[in-house]
């Protein structure tokens, strides 16, 4: 076995791991009694509802783009579907990846989203809060890479395969 092949799968175990061990020790500190009453500035203020808006459009934008993503998957699949039974199965394959490549881009948005909101005057919680939330964010996203870059694989190897035969 290559040194390459071993160090690759040590770090498609040891990273998923790793992160759900963080996300658990995240979670599991409360920050109690750190909301002091702050007195906030009229900018902050202006800030605030500044950020809470762009905020709201990163987490629109990942609606549009996942809502949009599904329903093109949708469609697609019932064309192949009526038009082609017998390739039902190259179709869903296409339909999957597509929709993980869309899903990953949908959890950036959201990401995106809940750093904009947790960067006006953060406490302990929320930056807390946030690290859990990338955390958990981030190894969905780790496993829908890995599906789409396995998925993409073995239709690489099927497509030379089928040129073989011919």
């Amino acid at each position: 076995m290559k040194p390459e092949a071993s160090k690759d799968s040590l770090i498609n175990l040891l990273l998923p791991l790793a992160l759900i061990l963080g996300l658990v020790l995240l979670l599991s500190l409360n920050v109690e009694g750190t909301q002091e009453d702050q007195l906030t500035t009229p900018l902050e203020t202006g800030l605030k509802v500044i950020v809470d808006y762009l905020a709201a459009a990163a987490e629109l934008a990942a609606a549009i783009v996942i809502g949009g993503a599904v329903v093109r998957g949708i469609i697609t699949y019932l064309k192949l579907f009526f038009s082609n039974p017998r390739k039902n199965f190259d179709a869903t394959e296409k339909i999957r990846l597509q929709l993980g490549r869309v899903l990953a881009l949908g959890l950036e948005f959201s990401v995106a989203s809940d750093i904009l909101r947790t960067s006006i005057a953060p406490n302990r919680q929320d930056i807390l809060n946030l690290g859990a939330i990338v955390l958990l964010r981030t190894l969905l996203n780790y496993f829908i890479e890995r599906e789409i870059q396995q998925g993409e694989q073995r239709r690489l190897q099927e497509s030379e395969f089928d040129r073989s035969l011919q």
